[in-house]
């Protein structure tokens, strides 16, 4: 089953600078591009790293040990030499809240 669950708000969310959030153990990397909010796993797919303390241009995300990049809206690998996606999580606001949708055990 699927929860709403509060992971911010949009003062701590500036447009194109990733924000890390943890929510039930899980690193989630919070985006603003272009005004809109996108959410995706932290940990790039291909080695270690956070994505969170990559750089976001447009809507790609760069990570920051080995330069693959991700499309924040699809999780779709962009660069070599990251290949496979990461996941992708709903994103909604109420107010001046943010809210990501986890799946619930």
């Amino acid at each position: 089953m699927a929860k709403w669950v509060h992971v911010a708000s949009m003062e701590e969310l500036k447009q194109h600078n990733p924000l890390l959030v943890v929510v039930n153990n899980e690193d989630i990397a919070l985006y603003r591009a272009k005004n809109q909010l996108y959410a995706t796993d932290d940990l790039c797919s291909h080695a270690e790293a956070s994505l969170s303390e990559g750089d976001l241009k447009g809507y790609v995300i760069h990570c920051p040990r080995h330069g693959g990049q991700f499309d924040v809206r699809t999780g779709e690998a962009r660069h070599f030499p990251a290949t496979s996606p990461i996941r992708t999580y709903p994103v909604k606001t109420e107010g001046n809240e943010i809210f990501i949708e986890i799946e619930q055990d």
